[in-house]
């Protein structure tokens, strides 16, 4: 496991505090009051909507929070105001999901706070090519390759990489005492479908075996980064569904279909989702899916 301290924490607050109050991208000054929303999922367990990806915020009464995943730059504050408005307890950790903005944007604000960052060590490698309007956020201060064990008072929670799917570096967030599990990006909602970064690490066939490491454990509510929460059943569907539509690409592409028509050649009105590919991505989909 490769770690740096939370001693590094400290060190890096000062950095923080520039890049918590950077100006928005293009110097358009502050843009409109994000819409926020805190919503119970379970006794001492939330979910922040808006403003970037959903954000789980795990309770424990005399002890402090485990953050999970901190929205889109500049909501630091909001963010704040909508767990304060349920708990007064301290964050303890913060742990991002994975690289892109929507989910470590207030990185610089929780550091300067005294927060240490948990993420795995592929996140921080992409953050160094990472393509997104500056500043760039700052690394996860704990990294590991596998797995990882956060501990605040008498709770848990269990940090895996299963493999790479949406980026390399995508981490789930398992609450095995509430049987809540955070997918980030692994699992998608709406008619968007699943999004494979390739210049970061992502995989389509590779995608299939995390949501089946997944569903081995023991868990009742799902939250992925968008949406309303899921139910076990609904993630096995999404499993299921994924790998038809998969199937159905690997047909396409194995009987040439030119580049140009792949994407709308795929069946998906019984799926309901579809892939989303752009730019050179496609390229990358056709070569992985040529393997």
């Amino acid at each position: 496991m490769n770690i740096v301290t939370r001693s590094a924490v400290a060190a890096l607050a000062a950095l923080s505090s520039s890049f918590a109050q950077a100006p928005a991208a293009g110097g358009r000054g502050p843009a409109a009051p994000p819409k926020l929303e805190i919503r119970q999922i379970k006794p001492n367990f939330y979910m922040v909507t808006g403003a970037g990806a959903n954000s789980g915020v795990r309770v424990v009464p005399g002890s402090g929070i485990i953050l999970v995943d901190g929205k889109l730059p500049g909501n630091y504050d909001a963010l704040m105001a909508q767990i304060r408005s349920v708990t007064q307890e301290p964050i303890r950790d913060l742990i991002v999901t994975h690289h892109h903005v929507d989910h470590t944007g207030n990185n610089a604000g929780f550091l300067a706070a005294g927060v240490p960052i948990i993420a795995h060590e592929n996140l921080n490698k992409n953050l160094t090519t990472y393509q997104t309007a500056p500043p760039i956020p700052p690394p996860a201060t704990i990294t590991y390759t596998t797995d990882y064990t956060v501990k605040v008072g008498n709770a848990e929670a269990k940090v895996y990489h299963f493999g790479p799917g949406h980026t390399s570096g995508d981490s789930v967030v398992f609450f095995p005492d509430l049987k809540i599990i955070m997918l980030s990006d692994v699992v998608t909602t709406g008619a968007t479908g699943p999004l494979m970064d390739y210049a970061s690490g992502g995989s389509a066939l590779e995608w299939p075996k995390v949501l089946e490491s997944i569903l081995t454990l023991d868990f009742d509510t799902a939250i992925a980064g968008n949406g309303d929460p899921l139910t076990k059943a609904d993630v096995a569907t999404y499993k299921t569904k994924y790998e038809l539509l998969l199937s159905r690409a690997k047909a396409q592409v194995a009987k040439g279909t030119p580049k140009e028509d792949l994407l709308k050649s795929i069946r998906t009105d019984d799926i309901g989702f579809n892939f989303r590919l752009n730019g050179t991505a496609i390229d990358s989909f056709i070569a992985e899916l040529s393997k």
